[in-house]
């Protein structure tokens, strides 16, 4: 099928700012975004800049927005977008060249909410052990690969780069939710913040973006009634 691809592009060496690039070629409907970008990338535009790594949904470097939506470009297929497909890069940070973002700031949230495990009990002669019950509740926030989709798809982040963004609050369900871990009084001091928890408004962007299916805005609202408890 033959197709029409807009790239927003930005070069800070010779742009003021962002302008649109037009590309037409032929793909085959089973074709992802990423296979079409490097098609682009590699016989008609040398100097197209953007994310990419494991090709397969895991490493969630290739983030952008294709026709309105964050998707990871490894993902989506060509039949599923038609014949014109718009790509940009995702919104609420700065953008570096063309599709590539500085992630410096969202990865500062993500290690804010201390994102790892959390225990200053005495070490037990074997493992820590765990229900698969105890597991299930917060197996889905386990998911997150940290693309950005999710935050950057936040309007509260769009206007506040300084709120922490649903990626960190999953992250930090991961933890507060695990029966093993100690360090949930921690976290919630950190989300507790004027720009953490409280920030979200619910809109569901975030559940909608998320390319791993996790269910974001839910994982949030778990979080916040942990604390409305904790504060009670």
């Amino acid at each position: 099928m033959q197709i029409t691809v807009k790239i927003k592009r930005f070069d800070p060496e010779k742009d003021k700012r962002s302008r649109w690039t037009e590309y037409r070629l032929e793909a085959n409907p089973m074709d992802r975004v990423l296979d079409v970008l490097n098609e682009i990338k590699w016989e008609q535009d040398g100097s197209l800049s953007y994310r990419r790594s494991c090709a397969h949904g895991i490493c969630g470097s290739d983030a952008m927005l294709i026709n309105g939506v964050n998707r990871l470009a490894c993902k989506v297929l060509i039949k599923d977008l038609g014949n014109d497909i718009a790509i940009e890069p995702i919104r609420g940070l700065p953008v570096e060249k063309d599709l590539i973002v500085d992630m410096e700031s969202f990865f500062d949230s993500y290690e804010a909410v201390l994102p790892y495990f959390i225990n200053d009990d005495p070490v037990p002669a074997g493992e820590r052990l765990q229900s698969p019950e105890e597991r299930e509740i917060f197996d889905a926030s386990t998911k997150c690969i940290l693309c950005a989709c999710c935050t950057t798809s936040c309007p509260v982040f769009w206007v506040n780069g300084r709120y922490l963004g649903p990626a960190a609050i999953v992250n930090a369900h991961r933890f507060i939710f695990d029966s093993r871990d100690r360090g949930t009084d921690q976290r919630l001091e950190v989300l507790n913040q004027p720009n953490g928890l409280w920030r979200c408004r619910t809109a569901y962007n975030c559940t909608e973006a998320c390319p791993r299916d996790i269910p974001v805005t839910k994982a949030i609202e778990d979080v916040k009634r942990v604390l409305l408890w904790r504060t009670s």
